[in-house]
């Protein structure tokens, strides 16, 4: 996975930004526009505004592009309570979490508590998402078979999800998987989730992957 990170220094924190792995959801403008301004270079100014009001800010960005350290107390971000796994409609999956991203070899790849999973199989910075769907006009429901999905036995702290060479990531751990038109639905089944984008069963994998050619 590529990274291209920029560095923004205030008096009360310091503010990372991985141009690699944003896709302008927009969160950080919206939350604090007067900190967070695309139009004003540098875009990002971390004077104004008190320094865990950004990280509050900050923590709501989805794809991990944003990051903080504090200067002037000993906060971290700290992983939800619970994982969970948010499907966005033709586009990536968001994922929140204590996240540990492995290779098919086990490697793993990044470890983060925000992430933008790229579902559509066209991003230049796989596994993470780069806007590509938008480019190739990718269309994905927001909607999950609960049949796939059988109540969690054991309760698993960390979500692992290990990326199957050419082919689909493997979820480990316990999760929710949730959207804007599904009941949130708990589980901690190790699915399979579509990588290819043609998947007839998104979010799940049908081994379209094989037919397509996917390279992952």
């Amino acid at each position: 996975m590529k990274e291209k990170i920029l560095t923004y220094e205030g008096d009360d924190i310091t503010v990372t930004y991985d141009l690699k792995r944003c896709i302008h959801a927009a969160n950080c403008v919206d939350g604090l526009p007067k900190v967070f301004n695309p139009d004003r270079k540098p875009w990002i100014d971390a004077d104004k505004a008190q320094g865990n009001a950004i990280a509050d800010v900050i923590e709501t960005c989805p794809t991990g592009a944003l990051q903080y350290t504090m200067k002037q107390s000993d906060r971290i971000e700290t992983p939800p309570s619970h994982n969970r796994i948010s499907l966005q409609k033709d586009g990536p999956v968001y994922i929140f979490g204590d996240i540990e991203v492995q290779d098919h070899d086990g490697n793993t790849v990044l470890e983060d508590t925000r992430f933008a999973f790229c579902r559509c199989g066209a991003s230049a910075n796989k596994p993470a998402c780069d806007n590509s769907h938008n480019e190739m006009k990718f269309q994905a429901g927001t909607k999950a078979d609960p049949s796939k999905l059988p109540e969690p036995k054991a309760k698993g702290d960390k979500l692992v999800i290990k990326l199957m060479q050419n082919g689909p990531a493997i979820l480990g751990g316990t999760y929710t998987m949730e959207s804007d038109s599904m009941e949130p639905i708990t589980s901690d089944k190790g699915v399979a989730l579509c990588r290819c984008g043609a998947s007839g069963t998104k979010p799940f994998c049908d081994g379209s992957h094989k037919e397509v050619g996917f390279e992952g």
